[in-house]
């Protein structure tokens, strides 16, 4: 394995790609998807469950983990990897998405942001250099740079006031990254759904220069439609050589859609957020294991999957446990949903090396439009 972070493309159809990011720890497949292990766990699996479903990569988050247990203490028991024993690479994002949503008493600055623990209210403050020592002191393989994320809907003005400053940002976590060989930082792109903006930060990052980039910004309340049409320019406007990831997305409709515009990466904590509370992503859409009609139903959530909650238990069994408020409950159902989103990038990335994503697309939703069906 190398001992450097590489980007290699393999084959693309249309502006869907495929291809490897290499690093120390392995490689990863793209079009990637990414586990959230936000306090260092993926809730409901254990590690190499994780791993069983095809995850190359799990993403970690400064917020949670500078709050508690403190990546201090992180680094003192070894780093991240060794911490939560997950061998293979973790990328780890800046904290900002995080402080503008959860944190309380937020106060923004040139320098960075002071807010307060929404844990304990204990104040803290985090700027770009700090970022980047909190993500060196956990030993993620992929850093993200430190940038404010605004909520959307916003104005031109305020969004673009934004993307400046966390272009400013950008070049301060650079500086403070150095040079690391192995590790990969990447720049997140900005500017809201005004492609004009989106150019200025896309330029803005390549005159930095990136190990890879992101789109950030999206998935925050404009909608799949703003989404899409943001991401038909978005991902032409950042370097070919490198990869491209969309910051916490998303459903299953959203990720074909990503990938066919030329996204490699996503995270999203959807599978195992929606598998906690009973529902399971399937080839037919969506089931609610809740619903009183499977409590007699014999059949498997999708009798096309491989994962043990499809395996083993029948509909009615895992609805039983779910009313029952057992864990197994929530650990069968997230691990039915990774598997499937990892069965999704698996088609997708298998589909564009053969060069028939068009078809392979049409056939993902021609089976979604189907729905889910009834037990006779």
């Amino acid at each position: 394995m190398s001992n450097r972070f590489a980007f290699t493309l393999n084959a693309a159809d249309g502006a869907a790609r495929t291809g490897v990011i290499t690093t120390p720890r392995g490689q990863i497949r793209t079009p990637a998807f990414m586990p959230v292990g936000t306090a260092a766990t993926v809730k409901a699996m254990l590690p190499e469950s994780v791993a069983a479903t095809g995850a190359d990569i799990l993403l970690g988050n400064t917020y949670h983990l500078m709050l508690r247990p403190t990546a201090e203490r992180v680094a003192r028991l070894g780093g991240l990897h060794r911490f939560m024993n997950w061998d293979k690479p973790i990328l780890t994002d800046s904290g900002g998405f995080q402080v503008m949503s959860l944190a309380e008493l937020r106060k923004l600055t040139e320098e960075g942001v002071t807010f307060r623990s929404h844990i304990d209210g204990s104040k803290h403050e985090l700027t770009p250099e700090r970022s980047m020592e909190i993500q060196k002191l956990l030993g993620s393989d992929i850093v993200m740079a430190f940038d404010e994320c605004p909520a959307l809907p916003a104005t031109d003005e305020d969004v673009a006031r934004s993307m400046r400053l966390s272009m400013r940002w950008a070049q301060r976590s650079r500086d403070a990254f150095g040079d690391r060989p192995g590790y990969a930082l990447f720049g997140i792109q900005q500017g809201g759904v005004t492609e004009e903006l989106r150019g200025e930060s896309a330029e803005a990052l390549k005159a930095i220069g990136f190990d890879g980039y992101a789109i950030g910004g999206l998935a925050v309340g404009e909608g799949q439609e703003a989404m899409f049409g943001v991401l038909d320019y978005a991902p032409a406007m950042l370097p070919v050589d490198k990869p491209r990831y969309l910051m916490g997305v998303g459903k299953p409709d959203d990720i074909v859609g990503a990938v066919k515009r030329g996204v490699d990466m996503m995270d999203c904590v959807l599978p195992s957020r929606s598998g906690r509370t009973g529902q399971a992503w399937t080839r037919r859409g969506q089931v609610n294991i809740k619903n009183a009609r499977h409590a007699d139903d014999p059949r498997p959530l999708d009798e096309a999957c491989a994962c043990p909650a499809c395996t083993g238990y029948s509909r009615a069994y895992l609805h039983h446990v779910f009313r029952a408020g057992e864990m197994i409950s929530g650990m069968l159902l997230t691990w039915h949903n990774l598997h499937y989103f990892q069965e999704i990038m698996q088609g997708m990335r298998d589909a564009i090396a053969a060069g028939t994503f068009a078809e392979w697309e049409a056939a993902f939703h021609a089976e979604r439009a189907k729905g889910d069906i009834a037990p006779l």
